[in-house]
């Protein structure tokens, strides 16, 4: 959390069985303005509608996140729970409930122990510094690592900082924003305008992620900005506001791409570029749809070029193109070509894959458009941990 004005913290209270820093507090010493995206998945959990509350009718400047327990498809409880969170959090950090976001992240369909939670509320708000590495590994689940990212600009003579976490390691796919996800930003931002970034950041980088095909009931994307750099106000038409925007999509597609690297089993970052497509959502939509094929993720795993599975991948994308303007390179090694097989040296095209970041690039004759997308390959491990992730 580099952003200046904002505090952090991560303590063990025992959600998790584990042992590990299970509950965090993200806090602006400053009000801020705030912008939320969410799940679009039907089934979403308790947090999602007390945090969209709090962020459609007034602004948040706390978000508290517990990990191991979801709070999702625990009905009328689930939502009290979320609602008792914003209220324990509130009155040590000097807030109203209605400004505290909810998060949590977990095993779906098990009841929060409060009085554990509460405990760690409690703890974390007196232990709030400006160092928030102990936030974010309070809010992993399965991750290996932790995840951050934060970068520098200058708007109107101030330096702005834009920086954020996540989590995010099985059960990614997608649909609106990340896992979990917390940016800041010292920057003073309208609202509007902080909202519809938020949107076009997501779309471009969290949207474009895939580890495994499912997307949660847990995903959220939470945006805050105490504007206590001093800049004038950005607005959509400020000057200097695509400056802004690409600052915002650079911390987002770090968080992205981190994720993916640290998908459940993997040994591999996937990244997948399609260009020459007709539009910007094909582009996409192709990108995603290959990089999310079980094929083409057990093929890298596996370091066998099989580029027939990733051109399979754009036939099944819904998608409409001729493959016979298609040509697809696994690194530097062109692999088909023109919609026929390209000669290659099959062995230097397997050794392509052999790395811990594999790049699969196509081009096409549609457009100009073009996109990326990342995952991860397709390993036992995977099996191993989601085979046994209640037990």
């Amino acid at each position: 959390m580099a952003a200046g004005g904002f505090m952090a913290s991560g303590v063990e209270c025992g959600v998790r069985s584990s042992g590990s820093l299970d509950l965090g507090i993200l806090y602006s010493e400053a009000p801020c303005v705030s912008a939320a995206v969410f799940t679009r998945n039907v089934l979403k959990g308790a947090p999602l509608t007390v945090t969209g509350d709090a962020v459609t009718n007034g602004d948040v400047r706390a978000v508290v996140v517990n990990s191991g327990n979801a709070n999702a498809a625990t009905g009328e409880r689930g939502v009290e729970d979320a609602r008792r969170m914003q209220k324990i959090a509130a009155d040590p950090l000097g807030v109203s409930a209605s400004e505290v976001a909810v998060a949590s992240t977990g095993v779906i369909g098990e009841h929060l122990p409060m009085a554990r939670v509460e405990a760690g509320i409690n703890e974390a708000a007196k232990n709030l510094g400006s160092k928030g590495e102990s936030f974010a590994e309070a809010i992993l689940t399965t991750d290996t690592r932790t995840k951050e990212a934060a970068i520098r600009v200058e708007i109107g003579g101030k330096e702005v900082i834009v920086g954020g976490t996540a989590k995010g390691s099985g059960m990614i796919h997608p649909n609106m924003g990340t896992m979990l996800a917390f940016l800041t930003t010292d920057a003073k931002v309208e609202k509007e305008c902080l909202q519809k970034t938020l949107a076009s950041a997501t779309e471009r980088t969290f949207n474009r992620v895939t580890v495994d095909g499912d997307t949660s009931p847990s995903d959220m994307a939470v945006f805050m900005a105490n504007g206590v750099a001093g800049n004038k106000e950005i607005t959509m038409d400020h000057a200097e506001f695509p400056i802004f925007a690409e600052a915002v999509e650079e911390v987002a597609r770090s968080l992205a791409k981190d994720i993916a690297r640290d998908g459940e089993g993997a040994t591999k970052l996937i990244a997948v570029s399609v260009a020459g497509a007709k539009d910007e959502a094909s582009a996409a939509r192709l990108a995603k749809s290959i990089v999310g094929s079980n094929l083409v993720k057990a093929a890298a795993f596996g370091e066998d070029a099989n580029w027939g599975r990733a051109l399979n991948a754009m036939g099944c994308s819904g998608v409409g193109f001729d493959p016979a303007g298609v040509c697809i390179s696994f690194g530097e090694v062109e692999v088909f070509k023109d919609g026929e097989p390209a000669p290659h040296d099959i062995e230097r095209a397997n050794a392509a894959l052999s790395g811990d970041e594999v790049v699969i690039s196509v081009r096409m004759g549609e457009g100009d458009a073009s996109a990326e997308a990342w995952g991860c390959d397709l390993t036992y491990g995977y099996v191993e941990i989601n085979g046994s992730y209640r037990t």
